[in-house]
């Protein structure tokens, strides 16, 4: 019999998303200039914030290259955030070796196929509802919520009620 994901929660002490499909909607919005501009929901926003606050290892691990993208998650604590990665596995290695992390104590949300392999190893493969079927098929969490629409909120929301660190104080602190 598989364990609830709830039973993982408590364990969870690392948190690592992809940007898009996960804290975007996958959508871009090319301009002329050839700028590729995505939207961020600010809950998620907040969430990943307070997480950073309350002392979690929150990473990224994305494909994408936009330097607006680094800006925005370096602008609310996250230190690692890793552009540009087409094989996630390197950034994933160097994570596990800089933090000691053991695969029980790491989440990983993402939506598409090159997340698959990190999602193999962690011990909380989540994904958004809207996430491609290899990856639903291998998450042992699906958010009710899409991609950029809350789903990086909810699941952080949950880790941190469960662990007591989601409280009346709601102080997150930015730069």
């Amino acid at each position: 019999m598989e364990i609830s994901y709830k039973q993982l929660l408590p364990k969870i002490n690392t948190l690592i998303f992809d940007v898009d499909g996960v804290l975007t909607n996958g959508m871009v919005t090319i301009m002329p200039d050839g700028e590729l501009v995505r939207h961020m929901n600010i809950k998620d926003g907040y969430a990943l914030k307070t997480a950073v606050d309350k002392g979690f290892n929150v990473c990224i691990i994305s494909g994408g290259k936009n330097e607006g993208v680094r800006t925005r998650l370096a602008n609310l604590g996250i230190k690692d955030i890793y552009l540009g990665a087409h094989n996630k596995i390197e950034q994933y290695n160097e994570l596990v070796k800089k933090y000691n992390l053991q695969p029980e104590n790491v989440l990983y949300m993402g939506d598409d196929v090159p997340d698959y392999p990190v999602m193999k190893l962690v011990g909380l493969p989540s994904a958004p509802n809207d996430a491609a079927q290899e990856i639903q098929g291998i998450a042992k969490y699906i958010s009710d919520k899409k991609g950029g629409e809350g789903c990086v909120r909810d699941i952080i929301e949950q880790i941190l009620r469960v662990q007591g660190k989601w409280d009346n104080n709601f102080d997150a602190k930015y730069d």
